[in-house]
């Protein structure tokens, strides 16, 4: 097996297979450059679950990797079509090093392709959410965080960059929202269910048992070592209780921000109040709220969200 380490001379070598055997357009070729260069520069920023360094080597890429790494590039907003664009440049990529000899496995030949125009996931069910609810192992340590993540994720729609983000200190449970920093860094209000500030209630007292790590104090979902959770394990974690839930479906964090916005639509709240909540405006915070009435959006999502009529 050829040396992996010389990432440079690699792109490089890749650079000339796109343009003398592939002979792709100059904008395809630049653009799949841009994409493999991405990529390295999110394997070389992995981080373990306690939040330390743990970047992962290009012959150490699997399939999950790889999907992470795409679900994060839908997490922060990259349209179905780039990210069809991006996965079409890893998979030369990963070809190009098999064919090599760089690898012995081409680990993004099972990547789905997103598809074009189709700007929604699959929903869950309700009962599908429960399922997952009931998956969880309240007998491990983790137990009521992981409940709480999910029921945060479901109940509030957060993406999954502002859950792992989400300070105990923006939490207002007594008024029944909390603050998040959204995309372009802008802070929004979200109202809670019922259901999520009772599980983040009771997670609070197993939080309180860890030995939180300076730094981290303010973090409300923290790994058993005192750490802030990242993405990667969130998407995990999500993935793992609908594997033991029995779910087919293709389930990210993504998918439960979804099926929050759809069930409330189905539901009969008003769709402003829903776009305002799930922070898809592009004017600043201010310029939001200036113009929404908290209590009536509280009071939509109260009336109709179905986890307000659960506990």
């Amino acid at each position: 097996m050829r040396d992996i380490t010389d990432i440079p001379q690699i792109v490089s070598d890749f650079d000339l297979y796109l343009m003398m055997e592939k002979g792709v357009s100059d904008n395809t070729r630049e653009g799949y450059l841009r994409d493999v260069r991405k990529l390295l520069v999110y394997l070389d920023d992995g981080r373990g679950d306690d939040g330390s360094p743990s970047p992962v080597k290009l012959r150490d890429v699997t399939i999950d990797t790889l999907r992470f790494f795409i679900g994060d590039l839908r997490d922060v907003g990259i349209s179905e079509r780039s990210q069809a664009r991006i996965v079409a440049g890893i998979r030369s990529f990963f070809k190009f090093l098999t064919m090599e000899g760089y690898i012995d496995a081409n680990p993004s030949e099972l990547l789905e392709t997103p598809k074009i125009g189709v700007h929604l996931p699959e929903v869950l069910t309700l009962e599908e959410i429960d399922a997952m609810i009931a998956a969880i192992d309240m007998n491990k340590a983790e137990g009521q965080r992981d409940r709480a993540i999910i029921e945060t994720l479901y109940g509030c729609g957060l993406r999954v960059s502002e859950l792992v983000s989400l300070e105990i200190s923006k939490i207002f449970a007594d008024e029944g929202y909390l603050v998040v920093m959204g995309k372009g860094s802008k802070e929004r209000m979200v109202p809670m269910s019922e259901t999520s500030i009772a599980e983040i209630n009771d997670y609070m007292v197993d939080r309180a048992a860890l030995p939180i790590k300076p730094g981290d104090d303010n973090i409300l979902f923290l790994n058993r070592r005192g750490r802030h959770l990242t993405r990667e394990r969130i998407f995990q974690i999500v993935k793992d209780l609908a594997e033991s839930a029995g779910i087919r479906k293709s389930i990210s964090p993504h998918t439960l921000r979804h099926s929050f916005a759809t069930h409330l639509l189905e539901g009969g709240a008003n769709l402003r109040a829903i776009q305002e909540m799930l922070g898809h405006e592009s004017i600043s915070t201010t310029q939001i709220y200036i113009h929404l009435d908290r209590t009536a959006l509280r009071s939509d999502i109260l009336t109709y969200h179905p986890r307000n009529h659960i506990r």
